[in-house]
């Protein structure tokens, strides 16, 4: 195998797979990256065994193969080399790279040793654009629990009905959802648990306005354009009725500037409890104070002017989780809606069409 190839488009080939290589592996080719030629370049191939991605980018191609090449050295050769062509040859076991008047051997595996990516069936599945499924993924999945007592739960809940679409993350404490219409329907219903790492790939390596062919199979999904690949396992197992937890009578209503509210939270949580981050927002005509108490620290209040409906509330929130949540709502307004200090309350855009919900589960407030 020999090709030449453009420091840029060599570092782009490896930065794409670098987040599925595993920092520990019991399975020596895993810390290892696949690089075989194709039709007008090469192919770049990485896999944790869980997440697998591969991506073509352009190379002159001298004499074809495959090998297998040290994922972080030749990673961070590629950032030291200076702007020149890189050749990038395999010689029995072991590959050199040379660039400029740099040259580097490094040991190498058999090709045939690394792992064959999982077959997905995408004549049967279905197409996506990439901004849709990017814009759905990021304004969910920062919801996920990063406890593995429930493994449903560190995975995002991608629902398929029809023509819509819907993206469900939660860790008990908050729950986002978001629906979004198809422009074609997806083939049947289909309700899938994915890891958040699988689809912030997917964010990072496809363009807002690529086409994905998307597809399942048993335990795997597939997500790939003509020259991107990425795959991951399914998380298996019951996702909870989520529906059930979502409130359908809360009879108080707070619209706010998002900007002033998040600000006003961002300065009172200074002093906040490190544990906690509890803070008291208290709900009035025309306006709503925010305040916090911590006994080993001090205390703090701030004020801001809002359309409020209903008899007065004060109710306890962990005020990262708010912030979080008012992050990715994308109106110059929210709406939020509650029912009492023990209720959850919920956070949406209070104008457009948009189908997106945040529920954020309340704290006791300390008499």
């Amino acid at each position: 195998m020999k090709v030449t190839i453009t420091r840029e488009n060599f570092q782009k080939g490896l930065s794409a797979v670098a987040a599925t290589i595993p920092t520990r592996t019991t399975l020596p080719v895993l810390s290892n990256i696949l690089v075989e030629t194709v039709e007008g370049g090469v192919r770049v191939r990485g896999t944790d065994l869980d997440i697998s991605v591969s991506v073509e980018t352009p190379a002159e191609v001298e004499s074809q193969g495959a090998i297998t090449v040290p994922a972080k050295k030749v990673a961070d050769i590629a950032r030291e080399l200076p702007d020149a062509p890189v050749e990038f040859r395999s010689e029995g076991g072991r590959v050199s790279l040379v660039c400029g008047k740099a040259k580097f051997k490094l040991h190498s595996l058999p090709s045939d040793e690394y792992p064959s990516f999982p077959e997905v069936p995408f004549s049967e599945g279905w197409r996506l654009k990439g901004g849709e499924l990017q814009k759905m993924s990021a304004r969910t999945s920062f919801a996920v629990s990063s406890e593995e007592t429930r493994p449903v739960l560190n995975g995002v809940l991608w629902q398929l009905r029809d023509a819509e679409m819907r993206m469900v993350a939660t860790n008990g404490h908050r729950l986002a959802k978001m629906a979004v219409k198809l422009e074609t329907a997806a083939a049947g219903d289909e309700d899938l648990i994915v890891p958040p790492k699988a689809l912030q790939q997917v964010e990072k390596l496809f363009a807002s306005d690529a086409e994905l062919e998307i597809a399942r199979s048993e335990s795997h999904l597939g997500f790939r354009t003509e020259k991107v690949e990425v795959y991951t396992r399914l998380i298996e197992g019951p996702y909870p009725n989520y529906e059930q937890v979502l409130p359908k009578d809360n009879d108080k209503e707070c619209k706010a500037d998002r900007e002033q509210l998040a600000a006003a939270l961002r300065r009172v949580a200074i002093v906040a409890s490190d544990q906690t981050h509890r803070v008291r927002l208290a709900f009035a005509p025309e306006r709503l104070s925010l305040g916090v108490q911590t006994p080993d620290l001090g205390e703090a209040e701030d004020e801001l002017p809002v359309e409020y409906v209903g008899s007065p509330l004060e109710i306890g929130f962990n005020a990262n989780y708010l912030l979080e949540v008012l992050r990715y709502i994308g109106t110059e307004e929210v709406k939020i809606t509650l029912a009492a200090p023990e209720r959850p309350a919920t956070f949406e855009p209070a104008a457009g069409d948009e189908d997106y919900v945040c529920l954020v589960m309340p704290l006791r407030l300390m008499e």
